[in-house]
């Protein structure tokens, strides 16, 4: 099919913005530049003083621009499905992205991370704004291999790593091989460098998607633009949240979200900088392996080959979410396992040493709108975290200083991030504790285009 002119698709745009403020008169066009800090909890930026944080520019969205006290997540609050509900105002049950990682009761795969967009069964930002004419850019966010929405794209991808923790060198070309267009990136390593070798979760490979980010964003100016950075998240996994090392790895990114706003608003003074996370983060003190009950209950059958357990057969099986794990039955409509499933878990949960909050059924998964393809939820207690063993002791300690996500978006802990700073947002406006589901629908009003998939009113950030 021939291209469609861009006046033609400008008409488009213009056509979609009037139909729009039909709708609210509060619709403003202006370019969007999103960036995710993988884990920032807002007190971070919120209570800068009492941790001690050197972050001048992140300080700076919360006297000049509208911000959360927090952001209450979706079921789980791990990364890859609250990414994507920050692209498509609705839960993992409808946009599809239920876990970081695909179902495999088999554990064979190494590497099973829901990378591709067309896993997404709901309109994200990317596709609206592509549909009404905007040109869109992304960089290192998760679920965006293959999408089609952005028209330049470096996408969140990694293969698992050998047995000597070695990386392949070349895996550089497999980055390229998915981006697109595929002319991009030899254009951008000249002015910004060797792109990172798969995923690098560190202050350097932030760097090097700030530096892609950049000329991007001087090159081809996109109207819509997310970015991913995840040095922070591994921070705090490793050290705990407000560890000094999580505050020092902040602090580097605090300058990389500066760099790139200003390049935002001098490509035009009218565009609108929201800086979001996907989850918060709280201390972890004792790996729970929830999975021995259930191999204890023949519930999965496990055999020793090659030195490492193996599973040979099950009837219910354990989808590991960090601090919640869902329970899928090998067969929903078989009631004799799912009484024997129910029975186990109501012992589990009767003990207080193994960690269990709530054990959840699927009507109260339906309400909450997480994982659809299973029977039952397990909720763990703050500071419990699931270890995934197959045998050994149930409880063991957690050494030194760790932390992690995953747990009950009920959990204060777990709140995310949402600031706003730019041209039409209301001065230190602070907006007290908002939903995830909200924010897909702001930016397409700041985009001025129409998002009626989202299921949440968008947020009032105009003076």
């Amino acid at each position: 099919m021939p291209a469609v002119p861009r006046t033609v698709s400008a008409l488009r745009a213009v056509v979609l913005f009037l139909a729009a403020s039909l709708v609210s008169p509060c619709v403003f066009a202006a370019p969007v530049l999103m960036i995710s800090i993988d884990g920032l909890k807002p007190e971070y930026v919120t209570q800068a003083d009492a941790h001690g944080l050197k972050i001048p520019y992140l300080r700076t969205l919360v006297d000049r621009g509208t911000y959360a006290d927090g952001v209450t997540g979706v079921w789980p609050t791990d990364t890859y499905p609250s990414h994507t509900t920050l692209l498509t105002g609705v839960t993992p049950a409808v946009h599809g992205i239920y876990n970081n990682t695909e179902f495999e009761p088999g554990l064979h795969f190494a590497t099973d991370w829901n990378w591709y967009s067309s896993q997404i069964q709901s309109p994200t930002l990317w596709r609206v704004a592509h549909n009404a004419g905007l040109h869109t850019a992304s960089v290192g966010w998760p679920v965006s291999v293959g999408t089609r929405d952005v028209d330049w794209l470096i996408p969140e991808y990694w293969r698992g790593e050998d047995p000597s923790n070695g990386v392949n060198p070349l895996d550089r070309e497999l980055i390229a091989a998915l981006s697109r267009p595929r002319s991009m990136m030899p254009g951008l390593e000249a002015a910004a460098g060797p792109y990172m070798m798969g995923n690098e979760a560190t202050i350097a490979g932030d760097e090097i998607k700030t530096r892609y980010s950049l000329e991007i964003l001087k090159k081809y100016r996109p109207a819509f633009m997310t970015i991913h950075l995840s040095s922070l998240d591994e921070a705090e996994h490793e050290h705990g949240p407000f560890s000094p090392e999580a505050d020092r790895t902040l602090e580097a990114i605090d300058g990389m979200v500066a760099r790139l706003a200003r390049q935002a608003f001098a490509n035009n003074p009218g565009a609108v900088l929201l800086v979001v996370s996907d989850h918060g983060f709280m201390k972890i003190n004792y790996w729970i392996n929830l999975s021995i009950p259930f191999v204890q209950a023949g519930l999965i059958t496990v055999s020793v080959r090659g030195g490492r357990a193996v599973i040979d057969a099950w009837k219910a099986q354990l989808w590991m979410a960090g601090g919640m794990v869902a329970v899928v039955l090998h067969d929903p409509k078989d009631q004799q396992t799912a009484q024997q499933v129910r029975t186990l878990l109501n012992q589990m949960a009767s003990d207080s040493a193994n960690g269990i909050a709530q054990i959840l059924d699927r009507s109260a998964m339906d309400k909450l709108g997480c994982f659809p393809n299973a029977s039952f939820l397990i909720v763990l207690k703050p500071g419990y975290y699931n270890g995934g063993g197959l045998g050994g002791p149930m409880v063991t300690a957690v050494p030194g200083t760790r932390g992690s996500h995953g747990f009950s978006p009920q959990y204060p802990e777990m709140r995310a991030s949402f600031f706003a700073l730019g041209a039409g947002i209301a001065h230190h406006r602070d907006l007290g504790v908002i939903d995830m589901r909200q924010i897909a629908p702001t930016v397409a009003r700041i985009l001025g285009v129409p998002m009626p998939s989202a299921h949440s009113a968008p947020l009032h950030l105009q003076p």
